[in-house]
């Protein structure tokens, strides 16, 4: 395929195109040889590393896409185990419904608490799939039809379930017993859990009080190498006839310590600022995160009218300080005009409760970089 039909080969959205899609062929090959083999697979990395976007490359792969059923849903948004035999459903109806007419037939017959919002289009004859969250009464044996559904399905199938450290918020009770339960005895069904809270799914799977312990094995993804990003980075300007300067992606690699997504959504402004035939040099940065920081100025101000005062000092002083050890401690609280030490940790919580900040052995940061470059930048 010729990444010119793309406007611009840094694509930020989900499912990236595999001649847009930056390295990870040893990853890639370590997710297809677990699951042809058969294993359950954790994929835990810090949100906005690539997780989702490597879960839909895999499922391109030849080896995978011409011999599995695929499926993924994200949990992220999801409180309770309805919403979640909901989204699964859905999904899976989703990803079939164009597929062998049997296969469909053979939803409904062993799905038979969704078959009620199965519906033909008077208009086109084409089915629809019209059942609401609140038309699930019994979520645990919905959960179970469709991975009985799975396992009787004519090819093996893959499930990935994105932000999976999400049910231990479910409102339901013992729910990681449920769905160990649910799909400890899978045969023909994969699965692929990724999580961004390392500590809680490292807990899940790695704790022997917990259900999912050892049911899986553990994958990490680390940031894309500097000299790969690089040299992919000046491949896809040259393929276009621009050119960007090693440099410049040096800096913005550094800048955003390889994350993925923020790498791509640098790159894809300054490459939508560079001209054909033009190069793009280190003085166009300052500009693309101007422009970047402009577009989400809302969104960054409708987080901090949801924060109390305190909250926002503390936020504030995060962002001027970087990766923080020591925020209680009186140095800190002088140099920013904090209140206490009690008034910071609660700030603190507060925060980290609302994933605005992320805490880690190096210590506490805001999230968001954009936000954090942001606050920055206004305070």
């Amino acid at each position: 395929m010729n990444t010119k039909v793309l406007n611009n080969p840094f694509v930020v959205s989900k499912s990236i195109p595999d001649e847009c899609f930056c390295d990870r062929e040893k990853e890639t090959d370590a997710l297809i040889k677990m699951v042809v083999n058969g294993k359950n697979v954790v994929l835990v990395a810090p949100r906005r590393m690539g997780k989702t976007g490597l879960i839909h490359h895999l499922f391109r792969q030849s080896e995978i896409a011409n011999n599995y059923y695929t499926f993924f849903i994200d949990i992220y948004a999801l409180n309770s185990l309805r919403e979640m035999s909901y989204v699964l459903g859905r999904a899976v109806y989703e990803r079939l419904k164009d597929r062998k007419e049997k296969i469909l037939e053979q939803f409904f017959k062993i799905i038979k608490s969704l078959r009620a919002g199965f519906r033909i289009d008077n208009l086109t004859g084409d089915p629809k799939f019209e059942v609401s969250i609140g038309s699930i009464y019994e979520p645990l044996i919905t959960l179970e039809e469709i991975i009985a559904f799975l396992e009787q399905a004519d090819k093996p199938c893959i499930v990935a379930i994105d932000e999976f450290q999400q049910i231990a918020e479910f409102q339901d009770k013992n729910v990681e017993a449920i769905l160990r339960g649910v799909i400890q005895n899978c045969s023909n069904t994969t699965f692929v859990f990724s999580g961004s809270r390392q500590h809680t799914i490292s807990r899940m799977f790695q704790s022997k009080s917990k259900p999912f312990y050892q049911s899986a094995q553990m994958m990490s993804l680390d940031p894309l190498d500097k000299e790969v990003y690089t040299e992919f980075s000046e491949r896809q300007f040259r393929n276009y006839g621009k050119k960007v300067l090693p440099e410049v992606v040096e800096r913005v690699y550094d800048t955003y310590e390889g994350t993925t997504f923020y790498l791509q959504i640098l790159m894809n402004e300054l490459f939508s600022m560079t001209g054909e035939g033009e190069v793009c040099t280190t003085n166009m940065i300052g500009t693309a995160v101007d422009n970047i920081l402009d577009l989400q100025e809302g969104i960054f101000i409708s987080q901090l009218s949801m924060m109390s005062p305190k909250q926002k000092q503390v936020l504030q002083a995060l962002s001027y300080e970087g990766v923080t050890k020591s925020v209680t401690s009186a140095s800190f609280i002088k140099k920013y005009s904090l209140e206490s030490a009690s008034s910071v940790q609660s700030a603190i919580k507060g925060l980290n409760d609302k994933e605005i900040i992320t805490s880690s052995p190096e210590g506490i940061k805001v999230s968001d970089y954009f936000f954090e470059q942001w606050l920055k930048k206004n305070y």
